[in-house]
């Protein structure tokens, strides 16, 4: 954006100052840490025999394994005496860890429990076992279970990340006239750790999450609200001598057949006929080697990179950037956690069609460390802006890879590296650069990165989307104080990212700003009896400016957030913003509020809606906005459930409603059994437009989508699995009729049925 000569209605000169100051303030605070808990040790034995992982325990195991006591609510009470009891049982042998849980309640009848889809377990009672295998306080193995041992996983981390897991395992459980009991065998060949002939520590916690009235979190170990570290503060296990994966070799293989039909959009508008576009079969294979019990080599051939599961329709109306999809594909989801540095630099999404891909993770001591590099079919691109992006996706083949290491520092502190490249004919674009996190006291933490690139695009895409011709690089820093106690929250942070930093294997979309915020918040917890379990009240304060130092956004603001008793939620924000777009000032006020309840155990309802100023970035202009969402889920009986989920966004301008967009999800599905289920998506999009407003004379008066999915499925674990679906698209026909009217009706534009087969040997 070119330097403005006016006077800007944004005044940044004192909260330039007040930033210093507090980083300065922040700097200097003391370094004294606080007294910390002294963990307590379990041996857990090792037994000759195996389990039946039945949800009985009669097993000889059981008789020899070390039962620990979890029995401190945490969540909402503070560290009291939880309403029920909770019993682990550990023990292992060669191959696997064996863990029970005997959880008690005073009336069965209203335990929560579904049959379900795995990972799907979070409306029920479930419990949860973590292992720190490496007790080095920085990441964690989550294996969780529902009363009748539907089985959820994830990698914890102390930064945040981690996330989704699909470890194979094995689970069972059910309710009795005391409670329930869930029976888990874990092998080691799913877990990292520290292999040796002597004992090992693992740092340990085993929660049960009990939700009545409200949902109570009950654990092994009280929590110290002042040490911003949780697995600092775990218990520890000690055992596992001489214990290894075996030959620790996963061999999956897929087999995809599927056939579809498509119309292709005439000139003049409208569709042809409905004809075939693909018919094809697809065999691929992944295979997994733990060359050591901590460092592991993937490589994969053809890969099944399916969507089994479309991506919720999100509103796309009214945008400046890209939409953000998450990643589902079971090959980036493993050990995603080692390539996190805060930022999406790495966002395996822009990976469209790989060919195939080698990755290799582990750790040795204090260092971790990964890399991947795959071969895609496609080159998808973003171009990343001040006011806006653009993005393409090129038809030609590159290779992607990414090289990450973690060096740990002291007891919960990490010095990284981080570097990408994504090559092909007269394209490139290089990544390189370091992050640091210093946890200094329990309460104080800074995080630090500093990355820089070099890119290249062809010169017909550099011409076509104004982009720099030849090579052209940019910089990313960002600098974060945060200060958390029992009480209160403080944050300072400064970024900036230049107008030529491209991360073309992430997931940044705007550039050439530098930006500032700091913010603070202030909490009251309360026991699970009172009116309230949680409130707090936050306050901030953003400002941005381009990169020539013109102001381009500020942001003062103030929130109130609640929970109490059925589970209820509730919030409320006061924004005041002054924004800069395409060279216009905009001054806007608006309100938010959102909130929640479980009024029945079968029912949960929530909603969200922002009213106030807003901006009318097709057409510049300011306009006033209302946008709310509504969703629900409910459950009929154990086995059938539905979600729904609607949001509406209304914007005027001062000529009259210039649009309203309608955006809905509804998903069903039904459990035969624990491996069996029936699942319905549809997805349905209606924009209606004032053409009248809109410069753009191309624009559409109506834009309806309709999406369906249906799929039949048998799992047996994450790798071993049979799949049969079918889609099919459903668009506005966009033609004119011979009055030169538009035919807003919709029309089948594509349709398609698809097999998947999974198997997975191990080892």
């Amino acid at each position: 954006m070119p330097k403005q000569t006016h006077k800007s209605t944004i005044n940044d000169r004192g909260f330039n100052v007040s930033i210093s100051a507090f980083l300065l303030t922040f700097l200097c605070c003391s370094l004294l840490s606080l007294p910390v808990r002294a963990a307590v040790t379990y041996r857990v034995p090792k037994v000759d025999s195996t389990v039946h992982v039945d949800g009985i325990l009669d097993d000889a195991v059981w008789t020899n394994a070390v039962k620990i006591d979890a029995n401190i609510e945490v969540r909402p009470g503070e560290n009291i005496p939880a309403p029920v009891k909770m019993e682990v049982l550990l023990a292992y042998n060669e191959s696997h860890v064996f863990v029970a849980f005997k959880a008690y309640d005073p009336d069965p009848s209203q335990i929560r429990a579904h049959i379900t889809d795995r990972d799907n377990i979070w409306d029920d009672d479930w419990v949860l076992i973590l292992f720190d295998t490496f007790n080095d306080q920085r990441r964690s193995y989550d294996f969780f279970c529902n009363p009748y041992g539907i089985q959820a996983d994830e990698i914890e981390t102390s930064d945040g990340g981690g996330g989704s897991w699909d470890a194979i395992w094995d689970s069972a459980g059910r309710i009795t006239d005391e409670g329930y009991i869930v029976e888990m065998a874990i092998p080691f060949r799913a877990l990292n750790f520290q292999p040796g002939d002597e004992d090992q520590i693992w740092s340990f916690d085993a929660v049960r999450s009990y939700p009545r009235t409200v949902r109570h979190h009950i654990g092994a170990f009280p929590r110290d609200r002042n040490n911003n570290c949780y697995l600092c503060q775990a218990e520890k296990l000690t055992g596992f001598s001489g214990v290894k994966p075996g030959r620790n070799i996963d061999i999956a293989t897929t087999f995809s057949t599927g056939g579809a039909t498509e119309r292709d959009e005439l000139d003049g508008g409208g569709y042809g006929p409905m004809k075939e576009t693909d018919r094809r079969i697809d065999p691929g294979i992944t295979a997994r080697w733990g060359v050591t019990p901590n460092i592991n080599i993937s490589f994969t051939a053809n890969p099944d990179f399916s969507q089994v599961e479309a991506d919720a329709a999100q509103m796309d109306i009214n945008t400046r950037f890209p939409l953000y999809y998450s990643e589902k594909r079971p090959f980036f989801i493993d050990n995603v956690d080692i390539f996190n540095t805060g930022d999406r630099l790495v966002h395996t999404r822009t990976l469209a069609d790989p060919d195939w891909g080698l990755r290799l993770t582990g750790k040795e001591g204090k260092n971790t460390f990964g890399l991947f590099t795959v071969r895609d079919s496609y080159t998808p691109l973003v171009f990343s802006g001040t006011d806006g992006a653009d993005n393409t996706t090129l038809s030609m083949q590159s290779t992607g890879t990414v090289l990450r290491y973690k060096r740990d520092v002291g007891k919960s502190s990490y010095l990284g590296i981080l570097a990408t490249d994504r090559e092909s004919e007269a394209y490139h674009n290089r990544l390189g650069g370091f992050d640091a996190r210093f946890k200094f006291t329990p309460k104080n933490q800074f995080n630090a990165q500093y990355f820089c690139t070099n890119t290249r695009y062809p010169d017909e895409t550099s011409s076509e989307f104004d982009q720099k011709s030849g090579d052209f690089g940019g910089f990313l820093y960002n600098i974060e104080l945060v200060r958390y106690t029992d009480k209160y929250s403080v944050y300072g942070l400064t970024k900036a990212i230049s107008p030529g930093f491209r991360s073309d294997l992430g997931f940044i979309t705007q550039t050439g700003y530098r930006y500032n915020e700091i913010g603070c918040q202030y909490m009251w917890r309360n026991g699970p009896e009172h009116w309230y379990n949680w409130l707090s009240i936050y306050t901030g304060y953003d400002l941005m400016h381009d990169w020539n130092n013109n102001p381009l956004f500020r942001r003062v603001m103030g929130n109130f957030n609640y929970n109490g008793p059925l589970q209820s939620w509730f919030g409320m924000e006061g924004r005041h913003d002054d924004e800069r777009y395409n060279n216009t000032d905009f001054r806007m006020n608006s309100f938010d509020v959102w909130g929640g309840l479980r009024p029945v155990s079968s029912l949960q309802l929530s909603f969200n809606c922002r009213a106030g100023d807003g901006i009318d970035y097709d057409n510049t202009r300011a306009g006033t906005v209302l946008n709310s969402s509504q969703w629900a889920t409910f459950y009929i009986g154990r086995r059938l459930s539905f979600n729904l989920g609607n949001t509406v966004q209304k914007l005027d301008v001062p000529q009259g409603r210039l649009f309203t967009a309608n955006v809905g999800n509804f998903k069903t599905m039904y459990n035969f059994t624990s491996r069996m289920f029936l699942r319905v998506n549809l997805q349905y999009t209606d924009y209606r437009r004032n053409t009248s407003l809109y410069n753009d004379s191309d624009v559409e008066s109506r834009t309806r989508k309709l999406a369906s999915q249906i799929l039949i499925a048998y799992k047996i674990n994450p790798q071993t699995m049979f799949f049969l679906g079918y889609s099919d698209n459903y668009n506005t026909n966009n033609f004119r009729d011979s009055r030169g009217e538009p035919d807003n009706s919709v029309i089948q534009t594509n349709r398609a049925v698809f097999t998947k087969i999974g198997y997975s040997l191990q080892m």
